[in-house]
C-alpha cells in the first residue's frame, strides 16, 4: 500500500459527511491519504501526535475541517511546517462563521490556508492539497491540467 500524502482530520465524526468531499477528490486524482478523527480539545496529546509524527510518514499536506472554536487547524499548525488547509465546517448555531474567523484568524507566524465554509470548501481543501503537491509532481500537475480543461468545457457545452 502506498503511504498517505495527504492527511485529513476531522473535529468529529459527524463531520465525515462533508469532509468525505475532500476524499473524493484525492481518490479522484489517485492521491493516497488517511483520514481520522482528532479533536484539538477532547484528544489533544493524540493530535499533536499524529500531526509530529506526519513528515516521517510521508505525509506532505493536512486538511482540517472542524466547527464551532475551529481550533483544529490552527493546533496542527502550531505543531507541523507542514501547509495546513482549514475547512471550517457550518456545524454551530452561528452557521460555520465562528469557524470560519477561527480559522483565518490565525496569528503571525503560524500559517493556515482557509477554504470556504462547508462542502464546497472540503472540495476545494483537496484540490488546494493536489495543487501543492503538483508542485514537485508534474504527473499530478497534468492531471489538475485535464480536471480543469474538462470544468471548462462542461460550462461550455451549456445551451441556454
Amino acid at each position: 500500500m502506498t503511504a498517505p500524502k495527504v492527511g485529513i482530520l476531522m473535529g468529529s465524526k459527524s463531520d465525515l459527511g462533508v469532509m468525505e468531499g475532500a476524499a473524493k477528490i484525492l481518490e479522484q486524482f489517485e492521491v493516497p491519504f488517511d483520514m481520522k478523527v482528532r479533536s484539538a480539545h477532547r484528544t489533544p496529546q493524540e493530535t499533536a501526535e499524529y500531526v509530529q509524527s506526519a513528515e516521517g510518514r510521508g505525509i506532505q499536506v493536512l486538511i482540517a475541517g472542524a466547527g464551532f472554536a475551529a481550533h483544529l487547524a490552527g493546533a496542527l499548525a502550531a505543531n507541523s511546517i507542514l501547509p495546513i488547509i482549514a475547512v471550517p465546517l457550518d456545524s454551530s448555531p452561528l452557521q460555520g462563521l465562528d469557524a470560519l474567523l477561527a480559522s483565518v484568524q490565525m496569528p503571525q507566524g503560524v500559517p493556515v490556508a482557509c477554504m470556504t465554509i462547508g462542502k464546497a470548501g472540503a472540495v476545494n481543501a483537496g484540490l488546494f492539497a493536489i495543487q501543492i503537491l503538483s508542485v514537485s509532481d508534474p504527473e499530478l500537475a497534468e492531471k489538475f491540467r485535464e480536471y480543469r480543461k474538462q470544468m471548462r468545457e462542461k460550462i461550455l457545452a451549456i445551451e441556454l
